[in-house]
């Protein structure tokens, strides 16, 4: 099904495949053990053309769109997960700045991801403050030509990798979430500084730190959009934007972990025979197969809502990411079960697989939150219609069954 994908998309998805078997899976196992950063990776996909490809065209890339996005993350993270990651997180770091920034902010910063000259990091978690993004401690104050900042960052991927910082700070708190602007911080600025590295159960090579700013003084130019408020709205439409690539990964992931399960159940020989002629073994990898598929047409589907700016593409990003990413902690960890006692060692990379999948459940919205996402939206449609189920009551008598078209059963 992967050849309904556009000329274009498939283009990207080859290249993506390329530099994952030559530049990502032989390393891939050594960046997990030591947590270096993929930089020899990073320089594969800008020899690639891929770097930045999200970037509108004006601004030095190649105007593709989420869905292109997703084909290039879910080959990477088909090698290793932590890769595909570290390459989305620069989507997510500059989408604030594509949907919301100024013309001169676009041209000042776009051109250097396009390139990827520069990486760039999203910082809106706080430890307080995680699915509950409205209630930011963070503050900026203004004071003449700059916005001054105080507060931590939490949980932000590509901490130390990154020259650029898209961080949302509270300038108004009276205000709650109304209150809220998004500022862009540059490496190096006085008052900012990279916090401790978080020691990660899986996507090893991407580095997650805090952020600490104190009296942090940033120009006032580098306030997102020229107006204070529009942060909260502005980090809503990046994540809606944003999870479909997240679900990517997770497909990436589990689609790697049925890889090698098939593999080695077509090779493990046990009772004289492949553990793959065995028909449980059959009936478990159609059951993995079939969900792969069915989330990997899902977040596609997702994408092109997004990509042609379908009014209900935050539902449908909310369900790709939800599916996608359980599906992939369900059949990395039935890899993991079918290689049995070789799925727990290091030796094989299958257990990577499921240790760099969970994450994929808990980041940009917890799964609990997508759910709460999915259920707002579907309470609403189910107002419009409960207005016209109520109509078409109104058609029969009180105490009349329905009757059925004629020639239908009803």
């Amino acid at each position: 099904m992967r050849e309904l994908l556009s000329g274009r998309t498939r283009e990207y998805q080859e290249k993506a495949r390329q530099v994952a078997e030559t530049a990502v899976r032989p390393i891939a196992a050594e960046l997990d053990r030591t947590g270096e950063y993929p930089w020899p990776v990073i320089r594969a996909l800008r020899e690639a053309g891929l770097m930045g490809i999200w970037i509108p065209e004006a601004y030095g890339g190649k105007s593709a769109g989420v869905l292109d996005l997703c084909v290039v993350v879910e080959e990477l993270s088909r090698a290793c997960g932590g890769v595909g990651v570290a390459y989305a997180v620069n989507a997510l770091g500059s989408f604030p700045i594509v949907i919301g920034g100024t013309e001169e902010q676009k041209q000042r910063w776009l051109p250097f991801i396009a390139t990827g000259e520069k990486l760039i990091a999203f910082g809106l978690s706080e430890k307080a403050s995680g699915s509950d993004a409205g209630s930011l401690r963070t503050r900026a104050e203004r004071d003449g030509d700059a916005w001054v900042i105080d507060g931590d960052k939490k949980w932000n991927t590509n901490g130390n990798a990154a020259s650029l910082y898209t961080v949302y700070c509270s300038t108004r708190p009276d205000r709650g979430s109304r209150g809220i602007s998004a500022i862009v911080v540059e490496k190096g600025t006085p008052g900012f500084e990279i916090g401790k590295r978080e020691d990660l159960m899986g996507i090893r090579c991407v580095p997650v730190h805090e952020l600490h700013f104190r009296s942090c003084r940033v120009p006032a130019g580098n306030l997102l959009g020229g107006e204070e408020g529009r942060g909260f709205g502005n980090a809503m439409a990046t994540l809606d934007r944003a999870r479909p690539g997240v679900a990517a990964q997770a497909v990436g992931l589990a689609q790697g972990a049925l890889d090698w399960a098939m593999r080695y159940t077509s090779e493990r020989q046990q009772f004289g025979q492949s553990v793959m002629s065995f028909q449980s073994t059959q009936f478990r990898l159609a059951d993995m197969a079939t969900e792969i598929e069915a989330a990997r047409q899902l977040v596609y589907g997702a994408a092109r809502y997004i990509d042609e700016g379908h009014p209900g593409a935050s539902k449908y990003a909310a369900m790709c990411k939800v599916f996608a990413t359980d599906v992939a902690m369900r059949v990395t960890t039935e890899a993991v079960q079918m290689f049995g006692g070789y799925g727990y060692c290091r030796d094989y990379p299958v257990e990577k697989y499921m240790r760099d999948a969970k994450i994929t459940q808990i980041y940009e919205g917890a799964n609990q939150i997508q759910r709460l996402v999915i259920g707002r939206a579907l309470t609403k449609e189910a107002a419009a219609l409960a207005s016209t189920l109520q109509v078409q009551v109104e058609h029969f008598a009180p105490g009349e069954e329905p009757v059925a078209p004629a020639g239908k059963k009803p």
